[in-house]
Formats: C-alpha cells, structure tokens, sequence
C-alpha cells in the first residue's frame, strides 16, 4: 500500500530536485519516424511484413498513431487466434481461411476497392475488410502464419494470390474472391488473361517480404499517377521504395521528375543530373536526354 506525499513546504513542486526535473517536462513527445522505422525494418535480417505495411500506412495517414499500428497487429492475433486448430493436423488451411476470413469476417474484394487508396494500405484493409488483391493476401498470409500455415504469396501478373505447403503442388486460393481455391490451370488462366503470354514456371516462386512490400508501393504510385493533384502521395511511395534494398534504379528519376512537378525545381534538377551519371554507362543517348530535362527544369527558375 502506498500513500501520496506531498513535497517538503521549502521545495516547490516542479522545482529543479522535485519531480519535473528537466525544463520542458510538459512538452509532448517528438512524434515516431516512420520512415526510419520502415527503413530499420526493411533492412533487418527478417523483415516483418504486416509491420512494414502497417509503416506504410503510418506514412500515408497522418492520424495513424503506434496505437493504431498495436491494435492492427492484436487483429491479426485475434483472428489468428480463430483459425481452428485442427487445421494444423488436416492441412486444410484453404477451406479453413476462406471459411474464417473469407466468409465469416468479410475480407473480400470489389472492383471499386481499386480506386480507393485505402485499399493499400493495412490498417485500413483490416478496418473495412476490403482492398486490392495483395493487401488481402497479406492478412491472409500474416494470419495463417500466426496460426501455423506454411504459407506464402505468390505475385501473379496483374493478381497477387496466397499458396500453402510445396510451391510445386500449387495449393492455391485468391482471397480477393474470397478465399477461392485455384488450381494450376486457374493460375495459367490469370496469367494469360494479364500478360496474354503462357504461365512461366519462375512466375510460381514464393514472394519475398521485400518484394511484396515493393509491389504495394508500385500500387500506390499507379493510384497517384492519373491524380496529378496527389503527387504527395507518389512522393513518399517513391521515398519508401528507394529505402528498401531491392529496387529498381529508376526510382531516382522517377523521385527527381516528381520534385520538379512539385516545383522542387532545384534539387530535381540535381537528382536528375545524378541519375544521368549512373546512366551514361549503360545509356548514353538517355544520359543525355536527362540532361537536358535537368537543364529545363532549372530554366522554370527564371
């Protein structure tokens, strides 16, 4: 048991010894670094998929708080945590996600969910149970690992779906559907239908955290593409992509064209200058071309 005891009566509260020590006590907190956080992440030994879309989201949504990314991640568990045990021993995991996921708690997609941003964007998909294909994969992948699954995703031309046990059994289901189960002839279909090509085999290798994470990304940029108003948005898609270390090099110009679109005209100038030396080795007509990009957006100065 203990009591409150109030301060000596020649010791002021707040003074130097007392409790707020240090001037400024009352001053809130410096708000987190998600970006430093999603980088510290992508570049860890095991990257943390559900975290490193939850930090997207973060980024995306200013009214996000590690409160919203602690409950998303107890969603996860709780949802988990439903999954039946059983499954374990069946192996079953396809009829018992669609079951628990698919139908019970109403992760599904719709052909609208591909004109919302939320729809990419993880604390948002677990809030409205809707989203494009890959976001509902990752709740699919990140709570059947939780449950147990030897899950993985799979990112199909044009469709992302989620695969479990042996890759070469293609033991597939498309949660944007539901939970559907997908034979290989299904996935050949997908593909085809995408690309109008034949289904290669290296079209069938697990996904990689960093490489779903960069698929998101690419996403969210082709959301923000037609909408020149939200160049915002293709920005820090674009500064997230370049802080993972995989990424195609082109990212740079792509960053360097939206600052000069933003009239960061500048330091676009620069990047684009930067690239172009990266680029005279490979390309020289294109090196060139870049220049001269870099020379007109300087010129928009005067």
């Amino acid at each position: 048991m203990t009591e409150d005891v109030p301060p000596p009566p020649d010791e002021p509260e707040g003074s130097a010894d007392g409790p707020f020590e240090a001037e400024g006590a009352f001053e809130a907190a410096a708000p987190p670094d998600w970006r430093r956080e999603f980088a510290e992440e992508a570049r860890s030994e095991r990257p943390d998929l559900a975290r490193l879309c939850l930090l997207i989201g973060a980024v995306a949504d200013p009214t996000v708080t590690r409160h919203t990314l602690n409950e998303a991640e107890i969603e996860l568990d709780r949802l988990a945590g439903l999954v039946p045990y059983a499954t374990r021993i069946t192996g079953d995991w396809t009829t018992a996600l669609a079951g628990l996921l698919g139908h019970r708690e109403g992760f599904v997609g719709v052909p609208a969910d591909y004109q919302r941003l939320e729809s990419s964007l993880l604390h948002e998909v677990l809030r409205r149970r809707r989203g494009l294909p890959i976001l509902l994969s990752v709740v699919w992948m990140e709570v059947a690992r939780r449950a147990g699954a030897p899950v993985y995703g799979l990112g199909l031309p044009g469709h992302f779906v989620v695969g479990f046990g042996d890759p070469a059994d293609l033991d597939l289901a498309d949660p944007f559907a539901g939970g559907r189960a997908m034979t290989g002839t299904d996935a050949e279909l997908l593909v085809t239908s995408a690309t109008g090509e034949a289904l290669d085999r290296s079209m069938l290798r697990p996904a990689e955290p960093g490489a779903i994470v960069l698929r998101v990304l690419n996403n969210i940029r082709a959301w923000a593409a037609p909408r020149p108003e939200r160049s915002d948005v293709a920005l820090w898609a674009v500064e997230l992509s370049l802080l993972l270390p995989s990424h195609p090099a082109r990212l740079r110009y792509e960053r360097a064209e939206l600052l000069v679109q933003r009239g960061d005209f500048l330091t676009g100038a620069a990047e684009m200058e930067a690239y172009a030396e990266v680029m005279d080795a490979v390309d020289p007509d294109a090196a060139t071309a870049i220049r001269r990009r870099a020379q007109a957006a300087r010129a928009r100065l005067n």
